[in-house]
């Protein structure tokens, strides 16, 4: 039997897609059925993303159903689905090939002129998002997909007929190994992920690899020349590096005359010695000069006009769960992001500083119990820097508490922090404390988001 997916993801065949209503699965079942493929699926549960691609003609089963395979060429699975689930059981069992989403996205990719591919322990979704928003800008019509929601795609992917296609891509389980970038962002490196990883050299080494996947001759990786990490990740990289920097003007791509507005940044970037474009950003916060800049690089060494980056990031307002806005209570303005590791943590409230807010209210909801165990110290440090934390229950994600530590280890450790087990208390302690001249700040990747949509909603 042919276990190339290349095979499989032909007009003609059936795919089943296991975890179809994901982030990156949802947006592949469309480009699937768009290529001819017959695309079944299945999720746990219904959902908006389940109804939308049940309008588009694709059969979504809620459960995991062994006989949900029978008649597939091939099943495509999520990370999160692992061999004991009932229908990779079952395609195991009737040798029915079995291929990782990833490797799907990294043989579509394959079709593009241009695939654009923006990795980094964090960034990743603001990036590709600003990406995305140059690329509409320039007219270039392409295929996205990204991690998280576009309000100006009003989902998390796009369908385009360009050449380029722009890619968010995740490091966690080498799934970023599958892809196949021309040109590959990379943001930072950082230990993240130590669920997975060994160690800081081992996820260094898998950036390394990702880097080294970009073809000779016209392929470019893109990378931030401010962090230490990626400079030693790339340390004698024989294939074309183009730089980008927030200070280093030896760099090919930096800022000059930054200034700041209420908190907002406006400055010029200058690619290979000349003025490329004038960037004003309608999102705060030094790592998102940063993350523009890395989205003007690519765009550079694309060949996009420098109108097309200006106009792009001027209609940027951010991403889904990105500092976005839910509303008010009681006079305070309550935000959500989706920073769930110590570096975004900092950034997000080094940035909430400069707003001019009274206090700084953080509900955080730290994302699995590895993270929280590895990164512990710094997770203490960094919510320091809110007035006030309050500490929601560890989200479990894919994982068991081994470990037996609680977010209540933390709040012993940070001067004035409150414990709240429930998201329902997190709610009624932001009422308590919510006053006019607030920032309140729901934080993490789980669904602490709930929390302050609750805390509106009771406005």
């Amino acid at each position: 039997m042919n276990r190339n997916i290349e095979h499989y993801i032909q007009p003609g065949k059936r795919v089943h897609l296991v975890g179809i209503g994901g982030v990156s699965m949802s947006p592949l079942a469309e480009v699937l059925r768009g290529k001819g493929v017959t695309v079944t699926g299945s999720d746990m549960k219904e959902s908006e993303t389940v109804s939308h691609l049940r309008t588009l003609g694709i059969p979504v089963t809620i459960g995991h159903l062994p006989e949900s395979v029978k008649g597939a060429d091939c099943v495509i699975r999520t990370a999160a689905v692992h061999d004991d689930n009932p229908e990779i059981a079952a395609a195991l069992a009737g040798d029915i090939p079995v291929f990782e989403r990833a490797q799907a996205w990294g043989a579509i990719m394959g079709h593009y002129k241009n695939a654009l591919c923006v990795a980094g322990t964090h960034g990743k979704t603001t990036t590709t998002s600003m990406c995305t928003h140059i690329f509409l800008a320039a007219g270039r019509d392409p295929s996205v997909m990204i991690g998280g929601t576009l309000p100006i795609l009003g989902c998390g992917h796009r369908v385009g007929h360009g050449d380029t296609i722009i890619a968010e891509s995740c490091e966690y389980c080498n799934s970023f190994l599958s892809f196949a970038p021309t040109v590959a962002v990379i943001l930072n490196v950082e230990a993240d992920h130590l669920d997975f990883f060994k160690d800081l050299d081992d996820i260094k080494a898998s950036f390394r690899r990702f880097a080294e996947l970009v073809p000779p001759g016209d392929g470019h990786v893109v990378a931030n020349w401010d962090n230490v990490n990626v400079k030693k990740t790339l340390e004698g990289f024989q294939k074309s590096c183009f730089t980008f920097s927030l200070t280093d003007h030896t760099a090919h791509c930096y800022a000059e005359n930054l200034t700041w507005e209420r908190g907002l940044p406006a400055f010029d970037v200058i690619a290979m010695g000349k003025k490329y474009a004038h960037v004003t950003l309608r999102v705060g916060g030094e790592h998102n000069v940063s993350n523009a800049l890395a989205a003007a690089a690519a765009a550079y060494v694309l060949g996009v006009p420098g109108a097309a980056v200006e106009e792009g990031l001027d209609a940027f307002t951010g991403a889904g769960r990105r500092f976005e806005k839910k509303g008010t209570y009681h006079g305070a303005d309550v935000y959500d992001d989706y920073a769930h590791h110590p570096d975004e943590l900092r950034a997000l409230l080094t940035m909430a500083r400069t707003l001019g807010y009274q206090r700084i209210i953080c509900a955080f909801q730290p994302h699995t119990y590895t993270r929280t165990a590895a990164l512990f110290d710094r997770f203490v440090e960094v919510l320091k820097l809110a007035d006030v934390a309050v500490l929601a229950e560890i989200y479990a994600a894919r994982e068991q508490n081994t470990q037996g530590i609680s977010s209540l280890d933390l709040v012993r450790k940070i001067p004035g922090a409150v414990y709240c087990p429930h998201l329902e208390g997190v709610t009624a302690q932001l009422a308590d404390m919510a006053r006019p001249g607030d920032l309140i700040l729901t934080v993490g990747a789980g669904d602490i988001y709930l929390a302050g949509e609750a805390l509106v909603k009771d406005n």
